[in-house]
């Protein structure tokens, strides 16, 4: 039974997020990123940088999950920021989402602009 209560507080967030994701993709991203490397690389870096504790405090986090339509996601509690990482020709795109312009955003923008 208390295995069963975390998993499904876990399925309800990912839930939440998901539902903000689909709204953000509807409009323009927050920010368009190229790369040169390779999609799975450079989400991976993304998201070990939006987990530092000592860069994002209380806010550091970062899920990395596969698409249905392909490519990579990597996003935050709540989905407050999230990227999506697509293969392109030459390299990786990465779309930055953020649901705030604030200094946390702008911070893990500039994370995600390290892994390129």
């Amino acid at each position: 039974m208390r295995a069963i209560l975390p998993m499904a507080a876990a399925l309800v967030l990912v839930g939440c997020a998901s539902a903000a994701m689909d709204t953000a993709r509807g409009g323009k991203p927050t920010a368009q990123l190229d790369s040169q490397k390779a999609p799975e690389l450079v989400a991976q870096c993304i998201q070990f940088s939006w987990q530092k504790e000592d860069v994002f405090g209380d806010d550091a986090s970062g899920y990395l999950e596969s698409r249905k339509q392909g490519g990579l996601t990597v996003y935050t509690r709540e989905a407050e920021s999230f990227v999506d990482v697509y293969p392109q020709a030459g390299g990786t795109r990465v779309d930055y989402y953020a649901q705030k312009n604030d200094g946390v955003a702008l911070q893990r923008r500039a994370a995600a602009a390290t892994c390129l």
